[in-house]
């Protein structure tokens, strides 16, 4: 297998998908004719800010149309070592996306000998998202998160996007996906300036919880296979999910405090 060469102005550099594009093989476009309610689709997932970084969750459910079609997918990944990315939409496409994604990352770092700064990061993504449109106007939509440990102002950022590349930061919190809205809405009453690590960790178990009992598409806790929303820490130490156990006992807790006020 030889490599293959390019001339000094068609040279693609750090910019890993523009690599693939060139070689043909970096389109995200479908033109397959397919039933949207066979379309496997992530849900709800979020991001807070916190005192030390920011925090990403989801819960783990797939859909396709009114049916479950995963019980225990995973939607938030790391991107790379100081920052994560989360998934809703048609489940194949986001994957994919965030694959490249690593990829492009970690090929930016080894070409240029540095990593991308978490703004170049998002416009990365928010690339990515623009050249999927054809797909996404065919019902394949992937609309993800994106936050990190910003270095150099020493603070957690999280970013937000529309399918058709647009990328918008926000302040505290975000949530997107189908039960997105009374996510955020219990983020919303229950974030404050300055919230730790723990409470932010409470709050965002809440929130899907909440989610899951207003949306049929967000899954909840099942405490009997064993399975409870996927939760990370991103800090100046890097990317941290917390361990299912931990998960499962905070959730125990939060299900003991509702049965309480019931």
């Amino acid at each position: 297998m030889t490599l293959p060469t390019f001339a000094p102005g068609d040279d693609p550099g750090p910019d890993f998908v523009g690599l693939l594009t060139r070689l043909g093989v970096g389109s995200f476009e479908s033109t397959v004719v397919f039933d949207p309610a066979q379309i496997t689709h992530g849900t709800t997932v979020l991001a807070i800010r916190y005192s030390d970084g920011v925090l990403m969750a989801g819960d783990r459910r797939a859909t396709s149309g009114h049916l479950i079609s995963h019980r225990s997918i995973e939607k938030v990944f790391p991107a790379d070592s100081s920052s994560g990315v989360a998934i809703a939409g048609a489940a194949g496409p986001a994957m994919e996306m965030v694959r490249l994604f690593q990829l492009q990352l970690e090929h930016y770092e080894k070409v240029e000998g540095t990593t991308l700064t978490l703004d170049g990061k998002a416009n990365q993504l928010s690339q990515m998202l623009r050249n999927h449109l054809p797909a996404a106007m065919q019902g394949l939509a992937v609309v993800p998160l994106f936050a990190g440990f910003d270095s150099r102002t020493k603070q957690g950022r999280l970013f937000q996007f529309d399918v058709t590349g647009g990328r918008y930061e926000e302040r505290d919190y975000a949530a997107i996906g189908s039960g997105g809205l009374h996510a955020a809405t219990v983020v919303k009453l229950r974030h404050r300036p300055g919230i730790g690590a723990d409470e932010a960790i409470d709050v965002a178990i809440e929130a899907i919880f909440q989610a899951a009992d207003e949306d049929i598409a967000t899954g909840g806790p099942d405490t009997v296979r064993g399975i409870y929303p996927v939760v990370a820490l991103i800090t100046a130490d890097g990317f941290e999910r917390l361990a299912d156990d931990d998960v499962a006992a905070r959730t125990g807790t939060l299900l003991e405090s509702l049965r309480g006020a019931s």
